[in-house]
């Protein structure tokens, strides 16, 4: 559980509508976290009840605090995209603002 207050709003992740987990690949040696790049630095992503999306930054570094950043929408869905997550409803019609179509990764290539 964590709170955070930006701007006179707070942020509580207990509290969010939706809550999704970072995706990982393993290295050979460790579970490498695809949001961050990182063995130690971890992400998760947040809907809060008021329709805004956040990310919470943790760490296994001791002494590190948790950190939280508002996204955008396109960054929310540049997010779930990375982390193999499906978009929700309120993010659905964005995909194609940020993924071009496929066609034109083929056509350069013919």
């Amino acid at each position: 559980m964590a709170k955070f207050q930006v701007g006179g709003a707070i942020f509580d992740t207990e509290k969010a509508k939706s809550h999704w987990s970072e995706a990982s690949d393993w290295n050979g040696s460790n579970h490498i976290s695809r949001a961050t790049g990182s063995q130690w630095n971890h992400e998760d992503l947040y809907l809060s009840k008021k329709g805004r999306y956040y990310v919470v930054r943790s760490s296994d570094i001791q002494g590190r605090q948790d950190e939280m950043e508002i996204l955008t929408p396109w960054e929310a869905v540049a997010w779930l995209l990375l982390n193999d997550h499906d978009l929700p409803e309120d993010l659905a019609g964005r995909a194609s603002v940020i993924l071009p179509p496929i066609s034109l990764f083929y056509s350069a290539h013919i």
